[in-house]
């Protein structure tokens, strides 16, 4: 699956058509990095579907936004049900029409997989990049993964053991944010930037990327916020958000806590931010992996809809001790993490506190988070393209000997 200097060494159609739908601000980030790492290696692709604007900037026609796509739960995604039975009957009638190579469904495992059957069904190749936490819960889903999808492209090594023992073809690429984020993070370079003072105490709160998210965690944020600076009032808090409509949202929910300290709200900048902080309170996703690779410790909040979580529990659909991807890469619980009734203002921020002070843990945490990084750093998004690449390329040879 390697590729030349001039190009990828196996043959593909040219033009190549990629069609991708990507979900929200992770998805996009990740989105980006994969037409930037097949252009590098066919110069000639075409990419369209559902960008973000990250995504846009690669290259990538954009039939819808990636924040569309941005809902989460079993009963949540029930509001916006026939919005998004809408799109993607537009989106199938589409990618019908453009004939597109292979299909990439990027993260959005609710919307992705069941436009990746169908278009598999009129014979496109079709590939699932981040795998759904199936073997955490709901495991039987495999199965429909399975008939769906050519390929899931894993970005946790634990994963592809699961696929393999069901039977569907899975390869582990790494995390482009792996590759993104140094080793060693700038912290003075990053705290210039932001304007922050060098001797300055900083958390970061990062209280979701999605609208409904913040709307579940971000009065707890703030009143974790709130409890800390009632014991440290010279801790400074930052709140990258991932969109305007998400920074909004903070900002109505911090203005509902009383005693709510002063938080600077950003619109992006995650990364930077992350670099200037001593430590994090984060909602479970993406951000926690961008908290672990940054070497910073940090308190993981979750809370589902109180339906989606009663029909989690009383059905015994979870299958892992603990939901946060840090512990679950490092198999352990080394990060504190709190879901749904747990969560609150003092757990949050008393949680925080602790391992802000416990000199021998946060020891542990640089050494666990460090490994991980390792691991993870393998060039991600030149992987995930080689073996797309692989798939167009394995379709085009049956075709060239047909």
């Amino acid at each position: 699956m390697s590729a030349a200097a001039g190009g990828y060494r196996r043959a593909v159609p040219s033009p190549l058509r990629v069609g991708i739908v990507a979900g929200e601000s992770s998805g996009d980030q990740l989105g980006a990095a994969l037409i930037t790492a097949l252009r590098a290696q066919v110069p000639n692709v075409q990419c369209f579907g559902v960008a973000g604007p990250k995504m846009i900037a690669a290259g990538c026609e954009a039939w819808a936004a990636a924040d569309d796509l941005a809902v989460m739960g079993l009963t949540e995604v029930l509001h916006h049900l026939p919005r998004l039975l809408r799109l993607r009957s537009s989106l199938l009638a589409r990618f019908r029409a453009a004939r597109p190579h292979v299909f990439v469904g990027i993260d959005a495992p609710e919307f992705n997989l069941g436009l990746a059957k169908r278009l598999r069904r009129e014979g496109l190749k079709t590939v699932q990049y981040v795998s759904p936490q199936v073997w955490a819960w709901r495991q039987g889903r495999v199965r429909g993964i399975g008939r769906a999808c050519d390929l899931v492209l894993c970005l946790l090594p634990f994963e592809t053991d699961f696929y393999a023992r069901h039977g569907v073809r899975a390869v582990f690429v790494g995390h482009p944010l792996a590759d993104q984020i140094p080793l060693e993070v700038d912290r003075e370079g990053a705290r210039q930037a932001l304007g922050i003072d060098p001797a300055a105490t900083v958390v970061a709160l990062l209280p979701g990327s999605r609208l409904g998210e913040v709307e579940r965690l971000g009065a707890d944020f703030a009143a974790a916020a709130a409890w800390i600076a009632a014991r440290r009032p010279e801790i400074q808090f930052v709140a990258p958000m991932a969109s305007a409509r998400v920074h909004q949202a903070f900002e109505r929910k911090v203005a509902e806590v009383p005693g709510a300290p002063a938080i600077r709200v950003l619109d992006g900048q995650a990364q930077r931010v992350l670099a200037a902080a001593e430590g994090a309170i984060v909602a479970s996703g993406t951000a926690t992996l961008e908290t672990l690779l940054s070497r910073r410790p940090m308190v993981v909040a979750y809370r589902l809809g109180a339906v989606t979580a009663f029909l989690l529990r009383t059905l015994g659909l979870i299958k892992v001790p603990f939901f946060s991807q840090p512990n679950l890469l490092i198999g352990r619980r080394l990060v504190p993490e709190f879901l749904q009734e747990q969560v609150s203002g003092a757990a949050l921020g008393g949680a925080l506190l602790d391992v802000l002070d416990d000199r021998e843990y946060l020891s542990e945490m640089q050494r666990a988070f460090r490994q991980v990084h390792e691991t993870l750093r393998c060039g991600g998004a030149e992987r995930a393209a080689a073996a797309v690449l692989e798939c167009v390329s394995d379709d085009t040879a049956r075709e060239g000997t047909a």
